[in-house]
């Protein structure tokens, strides 16, 4: 998957990774900005995940949304 379709597609899929997870602010998705893994990071940091876990979770929602 390239990483670029995330960033570029960033303004529109923000609403849907707040949808998935809402813990994060609207200020964490702007700083972010559509940064793979620094949205990673953040899923492991704010749902105490492994690594592992959240990159998991971040390709689920990637595959699922663009």
């Amino acid at each position: 998957m390239n990483m670029d379709i995330l960033e570029g597609k960033w303004k529109q899929l923000k609403g849907n990774v707040q949808q998935v997870w809402g813990e994060l602010t609207n200020d964490d998705l702007d700083r972010i900005q559509g940064r793979y893994e620094e949205l990673v990071g953040l899923v492991q940091e704010r749902y105490g995940r492994s690594r592992a876990e959240a990159e998991a979770e971040v390709r689920e929602f990637l595959n699922k949304y663009l």
